[in-house]
């Protein structure tokens, strides 16, 4: 049976980034000139800028750049530095792995779980073929589970034929979450290997993280996640040659040749990781803040078992103080806590990874705020596995908002900046992740801001004079160049233009958790989806067509003679153009077909 992807079989995944102290001073000092310029820029914005005759729409824009510019601090202290854990050898024996002098001197065991629940089994056995390819130098026990919450029977005919463990249960409570805890409840290796049901993991996976865990107190090693199916487009020459002829060939070189090589259809749903796993997670490391992000992930279960053990412990003694906290008699009252949390422990289970859409994240939180431990983290920069991308808008929209909703959910019920246990670098890094979902509130006035002012000519600012022109382009200027070295030359330009076109995604994710209402989503398939999308994209096509519509009507006005304020308009035009081009990928990628 073939896929879609066999023609990617042999891809190489890129090298990580090699780190560099003389770029990373240089983006340091770059990083404190820009957030100086921005300081100034702002400060001047709620000083002398604002229209006091359109205080409706002067103040939310002066808000919105404010709360842009907060999340610009956050993120520069995200990217301030590096640290890359030493690779130590692999250790032989699980007593090099711990400080507990009652473990015996054996191989390490380590148990590699595949949850699924209704992908293609012939999807999954791919996966298990790699999984058995995992070589180790020294002798290992490596079990291999598939964790199958559809309890079909054909995969469990994959999981024979291919010689591996298979464990179902009678119920899905707690979804993945839940998968993983029966699984845990079974199985007993030192190590779990936590892969998606396409995961393919290389054969160094064991032998190049392993040697992390020689510290006892490092509780999972994440390794970057590569979607290794991306395509990677067609040149613009033949791309504009295969519709117009030659002279659509040479058109393509010639402006290649102004901006650079240019592929048309190259990963049209921006699902390259690189900038997440390469730059953002990697400089997480010094704070000890990488968080867990599931699939190619590698868990000590002592440390997973141990939180489990300690958060059910505070849950069922705060539900028993809840409800015995108004007896005066105190040996009453102890009497009868002993015996509800004896009654209570029997009806409560224990739930290693936290029953959450966001189970990863959410785990890691609960383990770097473990105060009787100082749990670590490790974000490993080499790819040790390949997996798929979502292959049509539908499948990219709800992993988005399964990533957005989840973590607004966790901010609201139970925000790792107030959780005692976590270090102050380490909540601002998670606040850092909470902040950027919460972007989507800010970017709709940055959208609308200049459709209002073409279609109406009112300012948001007091006169686009020679004073605003001062403070703002040095400040756009100093940002574009710090980012750029910023983020040792991988492209940011599709994260950032995505970032702005996932309003509509982040609203509705937020409006739900407002609500009180649970994130549901479906499974996001792993095969292309077919169907019209287009109404996935129906507000950012909205935006589009009325900046299109304002840019028109302001230039139409100002060559008829109207009054006009000319950099005013200029400024806003640039300012909508910016805009269109960032929200066209986004109405771009719901009509995207792949190559044949």
């Amino acid at each position: 049976m073939g896929f879609y992807f066999d023609k990617y079989e042999k891809k190489k995944p890129p090298e990580p980034v090699p780190y560099s102290i003389p770029r990373e001073l240089l983006w340091q000092f770059l990083a404190v000139i820009n957030l100086v310029l921005g300081l100034w820029y702002i400060v001047w914005r709620w000083g002398y800028s604002i229209n006091y005759n359109a205080l409706w729409f002067s103040i939310p824009l002066i808000v919105a750049e404010s709360c842009a510019f907060f999340g610009l601090m956050l993120f520069t202290f995200n990217l301030w530095k590096t640290k890359d854990f030493p690779q130590l050898n692999p250790p032989e024996f699980i007593t090099e792995c711990t400080n507990d002098p009652n473990i015996e001197r054996r191989p390490i065991k380590v148990d590699v779980f595949f949850p699924t629940y209704d992908e293609d089994p012939e999807l999954v056995r791919l996966s298990i073929i790699d999984a058995k390819k995992i070589r180790y130098p020294h002798p290992i026990d490596i079990k291999i589970y598939v964790l199958d919450d559809g309890r079909r029977e054909t995969m469990r005919k994959v999981a024979e034929e291919e010689g591996v463990y298979y464990i179902t249960r009678e119920n899905n409570i707690g979804f993945k979450a839940g998968n993983l805890r029966n699984a845990m409840e079974q199985t007993s290796g030192d190590f779990i290997v936590i892969c998606d049901a396409d995961t393919r993991p290389f054969p160094t996976i064991l032998e190049h993280t392993l040697g992390y865990f020689r510290d006892p107190d490092v509780a999972w090693v994440q390794t970057p996640q590569w979607f290794f199916d991306l395509p990677e487009g067609t040149p613009l020459p033949f791309k504009l040659k295969r519709y117009i002829g030659k002279p659509g060939y040479f058109i393509g070189k010639a402006i290649e040749k102004l901006v650079g090589p240019v592929n048309v259809g190259e990963d049209p749903f921006c699902n390259n990781p690189q900038m997440f796993y390469d730059v953002i997670q990697r400089r997480r490391n010094w704070a000890n803040a990488s968080f867990c992000c599931g699939a190619g992930s590698i868990h000590r279960r002592e440390a997973v078992m141990e939180v489990a053990l300690k958060t059910y412990a505070d849950a069922v003694d705060g539900f028993v103080k809840k409800f015995t906290k108004e007896i005066k008699d105190e040996e009453i009252r102890i009497s009868l806590e002993e015996e509800m949390k004896r009654q209570i422990a029997l009806e409560t289970e224990i739930t290693p990874y936290k029953f959450h859409v966001s189970e990863d994240i959410y785990t890691s939180i609960v383990l770097h705020s473990d105060p009787d431990r100082n749990w670590k983290s490790v974000l490993h920069p080499p790819i040790e596995s390949k997996m798929l991308s979502p292959q049509d808008l539908l499948s990219w929209v709800i992993q988005r908002f399964k990533y957005a909703g989840g973590t607004l959910d966790i901010a609201l019920h139970d925000n790792p900046i107030l959780k005692k246990g976590l270090s102050i670098p380490q909540k601002l890094m998670y606040g850092t992740t909470i902040w950027s979902y919460l972007g989507c509130l800010w970017n709709v006035v940055f959208l609308v801001s200049p459709i209002i002012y073409l279609f109406t000519g009112i300012a948001p600012v007091s006169a686009y004079s020679m004073e605003f022109f001062k403070h703002i382009f040095p400040f756009l200027l100093a940002n574009e160049i710090a980012f750029m070295v910023g983020t040792w030359g991988i492209s940011a330009w599709g994260g950032q233009s995505f970032y702005l076109a996932f309003f509509p995604i982040n609203l509705k994710a937020l409006w739900t958790v407002i609500r009180g209402k649970k994130i549901s989503f479906p499974v996001p398939q792993k095969i292309r989806q077919e169907g019209n999308f287009f109404r996935l994209v129906l507000p950012q096509f909205t935006i589009i067509i009325l900046t299109a519509l304002g840019l028109i009507f302001a230039i139409t006005k100002y060559f008829l003679g109207f009054k006009t304020n000319l950099p005013g308009v200029v400024t806003n035009l640039f300012w909508g153009i910016n805009n269109i081009w960032a929200l066209s990928g986004i109405v771009r990628a719901a009509f995207w077909q792949p190559e044949d």
